[in-house]
């Protein structure tokens, strides 16, 4: 007899569709989590990096003399010193592991120390003589392709067009708008860190916090110049990612320095480090022009967009694509003109983060899609709701969404929901808290609406897959599951989700996850919203297979039951470069905000009072853990729109601590009412639908839409300063 999961999960807890208990939970809570940081091995040195300190400049000599005096250090390693490729890179492979003959960005790596002790590593860095040429970068967006090349092929990394319809219509309203995003840090609160432990056989373990294990490893084995099998990864607690981990860091530092010294080595970076370590969100310049009948009714949209990737590519190509092909958002218009180019500069590398693309054009086209309601005497939800998305709809690609698209409806949710009461006389609760800038005067607020779609997994015919194996085998007398991947949990729940879905396919409640390594196959990368789908269906596809043998079984002796799955979505396909058409996208996300907001209009100071949200989530498998993304990414919107943005000038960064870098605090977040529509996609498994990515795009909008509301300016950056509403 075969049992259903249905009948096999009656008599287990902790199934999908419920909020068990994270096993990580309760030790993040009482600060006993082990982090990457906190690795330690009994016979391991430090390890430091020295950074190029100038944007743009050609290295002239590097002398290593003095650093090597010092005692207590082991190695001072150069780019002479990389056995195997000197050059790395997610898409392309165009950044060198340490710098050869140019700098092209402030915090570039040159050199490396391994010492036995931080301060001492610290103290022979400081010691490295490099000479310099400096030069003048290149910095602006929209001239870099013409300015001087910083690489070979020129500065160009990529240019998608977008072409449906008629090119060259008028319509009867017209609205046109110039958009700017700053450059905003994924600012996880866990540093790069990693330990890399070399082997006898000239080999290396590297335990890391990362987010693609096996393209991290892929990249480290080509600059060691070592095979597969002699690079193992495994990965460490991850205090947070969101497209900032994605990207090398010190990963083949720590192993390079290992294996010239044959210890292990730990490297950690401090914050300032880190933000010179990692990519950011790419800035933004958006031109926009939006057509419509007099009934409100789109006729066409076109759009010129510029995205500065900084000095490497990184992820730009995909980040590009997807700020074209999702850049008209989540509305009807047959007739489409859209042009993005991504572009090196010497301002820091932009790579991935939450929403990747979708993000810079959701601000510019839901500010156009306000400006177009004033222009009709329309409301900001009916205009939006007269052009909305369906099932069936037809995206600018000419893919057709073939499941739950109800912009409408969450647009709808949130516009019924309750306001809050009215402006309050607690300082607590007013723009500028307990600064006590004012207890009510000079305050105004407004209400603002936004809607955002987002791609879910890897597209454009990218071999997007996951590998999960499940064993099944009897302990203390009961059937007991392990899972093994190579995906990564970086605090978003995946562990919980993969034991949930095993107690579910095989009605076994003792779950165990296995630590996540290379001695599996890939994983891919936790990025794109995409674990959950694919992994997720990986561990299921596991699953029936196990299941499949138990045949109904619950005690199977000594027999141990493995199966190991290499499961994937359903195929993408690459735009065409002259048109942009194609079927790019596996899956799209939908998400709506309402926001309420105060804003002391003599000082620019904002106080976010309220921001609604309605999802399709497709199908909640941990309820709590939807809520909890959605809270999240709305809480980096609401950062982006009002304080975070690394601040550059001359390709130089102004602010790079937490300090100066502010990111919204418990105190900043305000009250979530949050709507989930579970409208299951038939192609996914359990009909789930990517959560994390799509609250990020239309919160930002909608705060700022906000914002308008109560000071009727026009606001067209991102974030909004103090200076931008006092005109000062």
């Amino acid at each position: 007899m075969t049992l259903t999961p249905a009948e096999l999960t009656s008599a287990v807890s902790g199934g999908i569709g419920t909020s068990p208990q994270r096993p990580d939970g309760n030790l993040k809570v009482r600060g006993e989590f082990a982090y990457a940081s906190d690795l330690w091995h009994e016979d391991m040195i430090w390890g430091a990096t020295l950074r190029s300190p100038h944007p743009y400049a050609r290295i002239v000599s590097v002398d290593l003399t003095e650093a090597l005096k010092v005692p207590g250090v082991y190695a001072v390693l150069t780019h002479s010193d990389v056995p195997g490729r000197n050059l790395y890179g997610l898409e392309h492979k165009d950044q060198p592991v340490l710098a050869v003959d140019v700098v092209r960005y402030q915090g570039e790596p040159i050199a490396l120390v391994g010492a036995d002790h931080p301060e001492t590593a610290l103290r022979a860095m400081k010691k490295i003589a490099v000479v310099y040429d400096v030069l003048e970068p290149v910095v602006d967006m929209e001239t870099a392709v013409d300015d001087t090349p910083l690489h070979p092929g020129g500065n160009l990394v990529r240019h998608v067009p977008i072409r449906r319809g008629a090119q060259d219509l008028t319509a009867d309203v017209v609205v046109t708008g110039r958009y700017e995003v700053g450059m905003q840090d994924q600012a996880f609160l866990g540093p790069e860190s990693g330990l890399a432990v070399p082997a006898e056989d000239g080999s290396i373990d590297l335990y890391i916090a990362t987010q693609w294990l096996h393209v991290d490893r892929d990249q480290v084995a080509s600059a060691l110049g070592l095979p597969l099998d002699k690079v193992r990864l495994t990965l460490s607690g991850v205090g947070g990612a969101f497209g900032g981990r994605e990207d090398l860091s010190m990963q083949v530092h720590a192993c390079l320095l290992a294996l010239h010294t044959g210890k292990p080595v730990k490297m950690v970076y401090n914050r300032e480090e880190s933000f010179y370590g990692h990519v950011h969100r790419h800035p933004a310049v958006l031109y926009y022009e939006h057509g419509a009948d007099h009934t409100g009714k789109l006729v066409y949209v076109r759009a010129k967009i510029y995205l500065d990737g900084g000095a490497y590519a990184s992820s730009t190509p995909a980040v590009v694509a997807n700020a074209a092909t999702l850049g008209v958002g989540p509305y009807e218009v047959d007739n489409v003109t859209v042009d993005c180019y991504g572009v090196y500069t010497n301002n820091p590398p932009c790579g991935a983060m939450r929403g990747f693309g979708a993000v810079q054009a959701g601000f510019a086209y839901e500010s156009q899609m306000d400006k177009l309601a004033e222009a009709l005497g329309m409301s900001p939800v009916d205009v939006r709701v007269r052009n909305a998305m369906t099932e069936g709809s037809v995206m600018p690609t000419g893919q057709v969404v073939d499941s739950a698209a109800p912009v409408a409806q969450l647009l709808k949710l949130v516009q019924d929901k309750p306001l809050p009461a009215g402006t309050s006389s607690d300082i607590r609760e007013l723009p500028g808290g307990v600064s006590n800038t004012t207890h009510g005067e000079g305050v105004v607020r407004g209400v603002g609406y936004a809607v955002g779609i987002k791609n879910i997994c890897f597209s454009e015919g990218y071999d997007d897959y996951s590998t999960a194996r499940v064993r099944v085998s009897m302990v203390n007398g009961e059937l007991a599951a392990a899972v093994h991947t190579a995906a990564c949990e970086v605090g978003q729940g995946l562990v919980t989700i993969m034991q949930q879905i095993v107690r579910t396919e095989l009605g076994i409640e003792r779950v165990t996850v296995l630590p996540m390594d290379t001695t599996i196959g890939n994983g891919g990368s936790t990025s794109a919203s995409r674990q959950t789908y694919v992994t997720g269906g990986a561990v299921k596809a596991a699953c029936a297979a196990v299941r499949s043998r138990l045949d109904g079984r619950t005690d199977i002796g000594s027999e141990v039951i493995d199966e190991t799955v290499e499961w994937r979505h359903r195929a993408t396909e690459a735009l065409d470069p002259v048109t942009g058409q194609g079927n790019a996208h596996v899956q799209y996300g939908f998400a709506a905000h309402r926001a309420v907001v105060d804003v002391d209009v003599d000082l620019g100071l904002v106080k976010v009072v309220a921001l609604d949200c309605a999802q399709d989530v497709g199908r909640a498998l941990n309820p709590q853990a939807v809520v909890g993304q959605i809270q999240g990414g709305s809480a980096q919107g609401l950062g982006l729109a009002v304080m975070e943005e690394i601040q550059t000038s001359g390709g130089k960064v102004r602010n790079p601590s937490f300090t100066d870098y502010l990111i919204p605090t418990v105190l900043d977040m305000p009250p979530m009412s949050i709507d989930v529509l579970e409208l299951a996609d038939p192609h996914a498994p359990y009909g789930i639908r990517g959560v994390g990515e799509p609250p990020t795009i239309s919160s930002t909008p909608a705060i700022v839409a906000a914002i308008r509301a109560a000071t009727g300016l026009a606001l067209t950056r991102v974030p909004v300063r103090p200076e931008h509403l006092t005109g000062t």
